[in-house]
């Protein structure tokens, strides 16, 4: 068996909900296809996401705290170590030696969901990631740069070709600084799934992030053959397509009464412009978006609500399926989650579901 396909929550604007969406999206994911297993590969250092999986609040910290403290951790952050010390020709180590079943810290989650769990000593370890990157080439054939960035394709990879008995989906989350980590993140990925606020701000995110991804034109006279787009079409490294742009927060904007799209119109634009200059930068569908009506509906959805019942699941490392409606303890608050918003979030999150393939 092998991956079906690996996608990254990546948006380089902050506060888009990227980790409590891929709790969600693979929780649910998992739970509907249970003849399919689902990895989840944490690379942001705030590790938010792993948190929610291995159960939430202090018990989701400290799972992944014992994970990041092991003598050898099996965390990004233990993985990539292993990788980079024993140098590029090495034979790369087992992704079952490095992550680890949720299920069996969270018996909440479904048992065909595992995780490569975040670790935040990837911060300071970024500097030797990139000095990796970086390292002179000590034979024509050898290419530190595009070795690094692969580490995390080459373990999506092994993934597969490890199992013989289902395949794989995969889910990346993100930081939203370009930092080498994300970089990575980014490589290791066919399709991106991107967050935005229905505010006018992720305009700005968006236009940053295609040319952080593809470039600028004309590219910058001193730094423009430094960047990873640069790189990336040296190297003839694959830069994922955007697949879906997901509105999230979207009530927090406009009122829980008001019915909103998934993208404000100044966001909307911007990326439909792009979508028409660089149809590329997408992926297809099977017929082409002629104007933003038909650009929303072709590549975006709307999460509402997610900033009740989703949020609170995601805080208690519980998928929606088994949110009921009652009071949650919340950061010692008590917090009434209604059963019909339950619904409208998992609807919400289904929906999402229907774009994964």
């Amino acid at each position: 068996m092998g991956v079906i396909r690996s996608y990254a929550l990546w948006n380089n604007k902050g506060g888009v909900g990227k980790s409590t969406i891929t709790f969600h999206l693979a929780s649910r994911f998992a739970e509907k296809n249970k003849n399919i297993n689902v990895a989840v590969i944490d690379l942001c250092p705030q590790a938010n996401s792993s948190m929610m999986l291995l159960g939430g609040g202090t018990k989701g910290e400290q799972a992944v705290l014992d994970l990041c403290t092991a003598a050898t951790p099996k965390t990004v952050v233990g993985y990539l170590s292993v990788v980079i010390a024993g140098g590029a020709g090495a034979q790369l180590p087992k992704p079952s030696n490095f992550m680890v079943k949720v299920h069996d810290h969270n018996s909440e989650m479904p048992d065909n969901l595992f995780l490569l769990s975040g670790d935040g000593n990837l911060e300071p370890m970024a500097p030797a990631i990139s000095a990796a990157a970086a390292a002179p080439a000590l034979t024509p054939s050898s290419q530190p740069w595009k070795w690094v960035h692969e580490i995390f394709l080459k373990f999506i990879e092994n993934i597969g070709a490890s199992s013989s008995e289902k395949d794989w989906m995969v889910f990346i989350d993100t930081n939203p600084s370009f930092s080498i980590y994300t970089e990575l993140a980014v490589s290791a990925a066919e399709r991106l799934i991107t967050p935005v606020n229905a505010d006018d701000s992720s305009r700005v995110a968006a236009n940053a992030m295609f040319i952080l991804l593809h470039g600028q034109i004309p590219p910058h006279p001193i730094y423009g053959s430094w960047t990873y787009a640069a790189q990336a079409q040296k190297y003839k490294l694959r830069v994922p397509e955007i697949h879906v742009i997901v509105g999230n927060r979207l009530t927090q904007y406009e009122g829980a009464a008001t019915a909103f799209e998934a993208l404000s119109d100044a966001t909307a634009d911007t990326l439909f412009a792009a979508y028409q200059t660089h149809p590329s930068y997408f992926t297809p569908r099977t017929s082409k978006a002629k104007d933003v009506k038909s650009f929303r509906t072709n590549y975006s959805v709307p999460l509402r609500d997610f900033n009740t019942a989703g949020v609170v699941s995601a805080h208690l490392g519980k998928p929606l399926s088994k949110m009921h409606q009652q009071y949650y303890p919340v950061h010692g608050v008590n917090v009434k989650v209604n059963a019909d918003k339950v619904k409208d979030c998992s609807d919400a999150v289904d929906s999402l579901i229907k774009f994964i393939n």
